[in-house]
Protein backbone atom coordinates (compact mmCIF):
# COMPACT_ATOMS: atom_id res chain seq x y z
CA UNK A 1 0.00 0.00 0.00
CA UNK A 2 1.29 3.44 -0.86
CA UNK A 3 0.57 5.33 2.37
CA UNK A 4 0.63 2.45 4.84
CA UNK A 5 2.85 2.72 7.91
CA UNK A 6 6.01 0.68 7.87
CA UNK A 7 5.37 -0.33 11.49
CA UNK A 8 1.64 -0.50 12.28
CA UNK A 9 0.43 1.39 15.36
CA UNK A 10 -0.42 -0.52 18.49
CA UNK A 11 -4.02 -0.38 19.69
CA UNK A 12 -3.00 1.85 22.58
CA UNK A 13 -1.37 4.35 20.20
CA UNK A 14 -4.36 4.28 17.83
CA UNK A 15 -6.64 5.19 20.73
CA UNK A 16 -4.25 7.93 21.87
CA UNK A 17 -4.09 9.43 18.36
CA UNK A 18 -7.87 9.23 18.03
CA UNK A 19 -8.28 11.38 21.15
CA UNK A 20 -5.27 13.62 20.49
CA UNK A 21 -3.84 13.52 16.95
CA UNK A 22 -0.09 13.93 16.39
CA UNK A 23 0.55 17.63 16.02
CA UNK A 24 -2.68 18.48 17.86
CA UNK A 25 -6.22 19.28 16.81
CA UNK A 26 -5.27 22.68 15.40
CA UNK A 27 -2.96 21.07 12.84
CA UNK A 28 -5.69 18.61 11.87
CA UNK A 29 -8.25 21.38 11.39
CA UNK A 30 -5.79 23.46 9.34
CA UNK A 31 -5.23 20.47 7.09
CA UNK A 32 -8.98 19.98 6.62
CA UNK A 33 -9.38 23.69 5.90
CA UNK A 34 -6.76 23.53 3.17
CA UNK A 35 -8.41 20.44 1.71
CA UNK A 36 -11.71 22.31 1.47
CA UNK A 37 -10.13 25.38 -0.14
CA UNK A 38 -8.36 23.29 -2.78
CA UNK A 39 -11.42 21.35 -3.92
CA UNK A 40 -12.10 21.89 -7.61
CA UNK A 41 -15.77 22.79 -7.40
CA UNK A 42 -17.83 25.96 -7.19
CA UNK A 43 -17.89 27.85 -3.89
CA UNK A 44 -21.62 27.09 -3.59
CA UNK A 45 -21.15 23.33 -4.03
CA UNK A 46 -18.24 23.20 -1.59
CA UNK A 47 -20.08 25.27 1.03
CA UNK A 48 -23.30 23.29 0.58
CA UNK A 49 -21.46 20.01 1.04
CA UNK A 50 -19.65 21.28 4.12
CA UNK A 51 -22.92 22.57 5.57
CA UNK A 52 -24.47 19.11 5.09
CA UNK A 53 -21.66 17.59 7.14
CA UNK A 54 -22.12 20.18 9.88
CA UNK A 55 -25.87 19.66 9.95
CA UNK A 56 -25.57 15.87 10.24
CA UNK A 57 -22.92 16.15 12.98
CA UNK A 58 -25.62 17.24 15.42
CA UNK A 59 -27.41 13.89 15.19
CA UNK A 60 -26.52 11.06 17.58
CA UNK A 61 -26.00 8.57 14.73
CA UNK A 62 -22.19 8.67 14.74
CA UNK A 63 -21.59 5.69 12.50
CA UNK A 64 -23.83 7.09 9.78
CA UNK A 65 -22.66 10.72 9.57
CA UNK A 66 -20.67 10.19 6.36
CA UNK A 67 -23.52 8.37 4.64
CA UNK A 68 -26.17 10.85 5.76
CA UNK A 69 -24.13 13.90 4.78
CA UNK A 70 -23.18 12.39 1.42
CA UNK A 71 -26.82 11.60 0.66
CA UNK A 72 -28.02 15.10 1.55
CA UNK A 73 -25.13 16.70 -0.35
CA UNK A 74 -25.89 14.57 -3.40
CA UNK A 75 -29.57 15.55 -3.30
CA UNK A 76 -28.87 19.31 -3.06
CA UNK A 77 -25.87 19.29 -5.41
CA UNK A 78 -23.15 19.78 -2.81
CA UNK A 79 -19.61 18.50 -2.95
CA UNK A 80 -19.35 14.99 -1.46
CA UNK A 81 -15.77 15.40 -0.24
CA UNK A 82 -16.68 18.67 1.50
CA UNK A 83 -19.62 16.93 3.15
CA UNK A 84 -17.29 14.28 4.56
CA UNK A 85 -14.91 16.96 5.81
CA UNK A 86 -17.83 18.87 7.33
CA UNK A 87 -18.63 15.91 9.56
CA UNK A 88 -15.33 16.58 11.35
CA UNK A 89 -17.14 19.36 13.19
CA UNK A 90 -18.56 16.53 15.26
CA UNK A 91 -15.56 14.95 16.93
CA UNK A 92 -14.77 13.46 20.36
CA UNK A 93 -14.21 16.93 21.78
CA UNK A 94 -17.44 18.49 20.49
CA UNK A 95 -19.89 15.57 20.66
CA UNK A 96 -20.65 15.87 24.39
CA UNK A 97 -21.51 19.57 24.05
CA UNK A 98 -23.45 19.10 20.81
CA UNK A 99 -25.48 16.21 22.15
CA UNK A 100 -26.22 17.95 25.44
CA UNK A 101 -27.37 21.08 23.58
CA UNK A 102 -29.51 19.09 21.17
CA UNK A 103 -31.06 17.10 24.03
CA UNK A 104 -31.84 20.24 26.06
CA UNK A 105 -33.22 22.03 23.00
CA UNK A 106 -35.37 19.01 22.18
CA UNK A 107 -36.71 18.84 25.74
CA UNK A 108 -37.66 22.53 25.55
CA UNK A 109 -39.28 22.08 22.15
CA UNK A 110 -41.32 19.17 23.51
CA UNK A 111 -42.55 21.35 26.38
CA UNK A 112 -40.36 20.03 29.17
CA UNK A 113 -38.39 22.09 31.63
CA UNK A 114 -34.64 22.53 31.16
CA UNK A 115 -32.74 19.79 32.92
CA UNK A 116 -35.58 17.25 32.75
CA UNK A 117 -34.04 13.79 32.71
CA UNK A 118 -35.54 10.98 30.66
CA UNK A 119 -35.67 7.49 32.08
CA UNK A 120 -32.26 6.08 31.32
CA UNK A 121 -31.97 2.41 30.33
CA UNK A 122 -30.77 -0.08 32.92
CA UNK A 123 -27.01 -0.58 32.68
CA UNK A 124 -27.15 -4.34 33.25
CA UNK A 125 -29.37 -5.06 30.24
CA UNK A 126 -28.63 -4.24 26.61
CA UNK A 127 -30.73 -1.19 25.73
CA UNK A 128 -33.76 -1.85 23.60
CA UNK A 129 -35.11 0.65 21.09
CA UNK A 130 -38.06 1.50 23.36
CA UNK A 131 -35.69 2.32 26.20
CA UNK A 132 -33.51 4.53 24.02
CA UNK A 133 -36.40 6.44 22.48
CA UNK A 134 -36.91 8.83 25.44
CA UNK A 135 -33.34 10.02 24.91
CA UNK A 136 -33.14 9.87 21.11
CA UNK A 137 -36.43 11.67 20.45
CA UNK A 138 -35.44 14.96 22.16
CA UNK A 139 -31.93 14.72 20.72
CA UNK A 140 -33.24 14.36 17.16
CA UNK A 141 -35.85 17.09 17.57
CA UNK A 142 -33.27 19.43 19.10
CA UNK A 143 -30.67 18.56 16.46
CA UNK A 144 -32.85 19.90 13.64
CA UNK A 145 -32.85 23.64 14.50
CA UNK A 146 -29.29 23.56 15.84
CA UNK A 147 -28.04 21.70 12.77
CA UNK A 148 -29.91 23.99 10.37
CA UNK A 149 -28.61 27.12 12.11
CA UNK A 150 -24.99 25.93 12.28
CA UNK A 151 -25.23 24.56 8.73
CA UNK A 152 -26.46 27.92 7.42
CA UNK A 153 -23.74 29.82 9.29
CA UNK A 154 -21.04 27.43 8.08
CA UNK A 155 -22.42 27.64 4.51
CA UNK A 156 -22.14 31.44 4.50
CA UNK A 157 -18.64 31.42 5.98
CA UNK A 158 -17.24 28.61 3.81
CA UNK A 159 -18.76 30.01 0.61
CA UNK A 160 -17.19 33.43 1.24
CA UNK A 161 -13.78 32.00 2.20
CA UNK A 162 -13.69 29.63 -0.80
CA UNK A 163 -14.78 32.45 -3.12
CA UNK A 164 -11.98 34.70 -1.84
CA UNK A 165 -9.44 31.86 -2.13
CA UNK A 166 -10.49 31.10 -5.73
CA UNK A 167 -10.31 34.80 -6.68
CA UNK A 168 -6.84 35.16 -5.15
CA UNK A 169 -5.71 31.98 -6.91
CA UNK A 170 -6.97 33.31 -10.27
CA UNK A 171 -5.08 36.55 -9.70
CA UNK A 172 -1.86 34.65 -8.90
CA UNK A 173 -2.26 32.57 -12.06
CA UNK A 174 -2.86 35.65 -14.23
CA UNK A 175 0.16 37.44 -12.76
CA UNK A 176 2.43 34.42 -13.23
CA UNK A 177 1.48 33.83 -16.89
CA UNK A 178 3.84 35.27 -19.49
CA UNK A 179 2.19 37.83 -21.75
CA UNK A 180 2.20 37.48 -25.53
CA UNK A 181 4.90 39.62 -27.08
CA UNK A 182 6.87 39.84 -23.84
CA UNK A 183 10.59 39.61 -24.69
CA UNK A 184 11.29 37.65 -21.48
CA UNK A 185 8.51 35.13 -22.23
CA UNK A 186 10.80 33.11 -24.53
Amino acid sequence: MLFRRRHPLRKKDRLKYFVWPPGGWLRSFRYLGKRILRLGDSPHAIAAGFACGVLVSWTPFVGFHFLMSAFIAYVIGGNLVASAIGTAVGNPLTFPVMWWLSYETGIRMLGGAPGDAALLPDVDEPPAWAEMLPILKPMLIGAVPLGLASGLISYLIVRQVVRMYHQARRRRIVVSRPRAGDPEAG
